[in-house]
């Protein structure tokens, strides 16, 4: 699929102004930190500046290309998986990023998926100083 080699080669050069340019302007990008997905743009692309950011040695390791209904209407569309290795804080990480394409090719929905579970604590509480260090979200109250 054209654009998920894009995408691919997006990433790993860290370039941004061509991964925004292969979104919709109201993506959804569904994480493994959060419940509900983060939403449009402008979301999804601060989300992706704090992970190029955090990821430590990323490198996609594999791709698989085919069909699959979305999660906000479940309509069939073209989509692809790009599997994942990273690190985060020292914890290794295997993940997928399954991409769901529009009519036009652009990515209208996104969802990551990560394992083992101490990598998802560690993910999410990486993103989660992150996207408040970048006043995204509301910096978490200390105790």
């Amino acid at each position: 699929m054209e654009t998920a080699d894009r995408f691919r080669a997006a990433v790993e050069k860290k370039d941004f102004a061509a991964l925004e340019a292969l979104f919709t302007s109201d993506i959804r990008l569904y994480s493994p930190v959060k419940f509900t997905p983060f939403e449009g743009r402008p979301m999804v692309m601060g989300l992706f500046g704090v992970l190029l950011r955090t990821f430590e040695d990323f490198r996609y390791v594999g791709e698989f290309d085919g069909t699959s209904e979305t999660s906000v209407d479940g309509t069939p569309s073209p989509s692809a998986v790009l599997l994942f290795r990273t690190t985060v804080n020292g914890k290794d990480i295997h993940g997928i990023d399954l991409l769901h394409f529009d009519e036009a090719g652009l990515i209208k929905e996104f969802t990551v998926m990560v394992r083992p579970q101490s990598a998802v604590h560690a993910l999410g509480a990486a993103v989660l100083a992150g996207l408040a260090e970048d006043g995204l979200v509301p910096a978490p109250a200390s105790d």
